[in-house]
């Protein structure tokens, strides 16, 4: 932390590098070592794909622009 003062006003910088490195770690361990993330993302996927089928013509034409319009992400994109 520099904490620096000059006449007209005073600036104060802090690093949160090492908070930032505390707090991954931190969310890494309360994860767990069975935490798989690409099995995560496929579950993801999968799901995706679940909302997504089944759509009627209306739907499925909604859904489309609203891929188009990148409002939501394509198929295998979530």
């Amino acid at each position: 932390m520099i904490d620096r003062n000059t006449s007209d006003h005073q600036i104060f910088e802090l690093d949160l590098a090492a908070h930032e490195s505390q707090r991954r770690t931190e969310i890494l361990a309360a994860l767990g070592e069975s935490w798989d993330p690409v099995a995560v993302l496929e579950g993801e996927d999968e799901a995706y794909r679940l909302l997504y089928s089944g759509l009627d013509a209306e739907q499925q034409a909604t859904y489309d622009m609203l891929v188009a319009a990148e409002v939501l992400p394509g198929p295998g994109r979530a």
